[in-house]
């Protein structure tokens, strides 16, 4: 399946730049992209994928070839929410699927629950909601004062982006991102950066750090009630069960009895059968699925056995 185009919408500060796969007059899926990250991370995933569907994949502000946020605006959880709305919006989308990387799951999750009636399914690919331990709640705070520093330290210097060789780029990045190999890394950088007279430079604002400055960290409790508001059907996939074991996974936070309305069905890739006791009224899949990822050097997909995504 070849990618048919790459796309321009308008918003307030600029646009959203995405690219598209698939015939228009498919049901339509939104591909959101891990921190960091860009819409080139869903490259090798989607010939994976059912032809029959229409994929979109967009670059969250700030990312890739979409704008950056405009001075003072900043890069909060909820605006990022916000952005699924306005591509929604763009093309004239009342119901769709989302698949969401990471990052990108926190924010195709949260978008869910706000807006129920949009989302048909929602896949997330080792992605869980962060969920607030209340020993932490000194450390939240700091973030948060960290993250406000920040980015009055950023617009105050008023520094050019940094140009280096695209060698040098590429290093910068592998070493800043042990798990991607060199050619997911060439092929990220590809969206990620920008070519100028002597380098390339990259282009992410560079107001956007690390993402426990602008995730929308939220108590077990509130979890709670925003997975009841939830009406899609819902696939997790995790590479590494921890991921998903935790002590305040959202499989373990609603074990304890809250009931939740759509099913929601756990892939565990990797060799053997690890068994989790899913949420009740619910059932763990267990497949043949080797790695159910993104881009090659995260969770490069193997196999072609992804096909168990748009069968629930």
């Amino acid at each position: 399946m070849g990618l048919i185009s790459e796309l321009k919408l308008a918003v307030p500060w600029g646009h959203i730049a995405a690219k598209a796969w698939g015939s228009h007059q498919a049901a339509p899926v939104l591909c959101l992209h891990g921190w960091l990250d860009n819409a080139n991370s869903f490259d090798r995933l989607i010939p994976l994928l059912p032809k029959d569907f229409h994929y979109v994949a967009m670059d969250f502000g700030g990312h890739g070839l979409s704008s950056h946020y405009s001075q003072g605006f900043p890069y909060y959880h909820q605006n990022f929410v916000s952005e699924v709305r306005r591509v929604a919006a763009a093309l004239k989308w009342n119901r769709f699927s989302l698949l969401g990387h990471s990052f990108g799951g926190t924010v195709g999750g949260m978008f869910s629950c706000i807006f129920p009636e949009m989302v048909d399914k929602l896949i997330l690919l080792e992605a869980l909601p962060v969920v607030l331990d209340t020993n932490e709640m000194d450390n939240l705070l700091t973030y948060k004062r960290r993250a406000i520093e920040h980015v009055l330290q950023v617009e105050a210097s008023r520094k050019p982006a940094q140009v280096v060789s695209p060698e040098e780029m590429l290093q910068w990045f592998l070493k800043n991102n042990s798990h991607v190999d060199e050619a997911c890394g060439k092929h990220l950088l590809q969206r990620g950066t920008t070519q100028v007279a002597t380098g390339v430079s990259l282009n992410r604002d560079r107001r956007i750090i690390l993402p426990e400055y602008c995730l929308d960290i939220v108590s077990r409790e509130l979890l709670v009630q925003y997975i009841k508001n939830l009406q899609a059907r819902i696939l997790l996939v995790n590479q590494r069960p921890s991921a998903a074991s935790g002590l305040h996974s959202p499989l373990n936070i609603l074990s304890g009895g809250a009931q939740v309305p759509p099913p929601l069905h756990c892939i565990h890739p990797g060799p053997g059968t690890w068994q989790e006791p899913c949420l009740p009224g619910t059932r763990l899949l267990s497949t043949g699925v080797q790695k159910a990822g993104t881009h090659g050097g995260k969770s490069q997909p193997q196999g072609g056995t992804l096909h168990t995504l748009w069968d629930i």
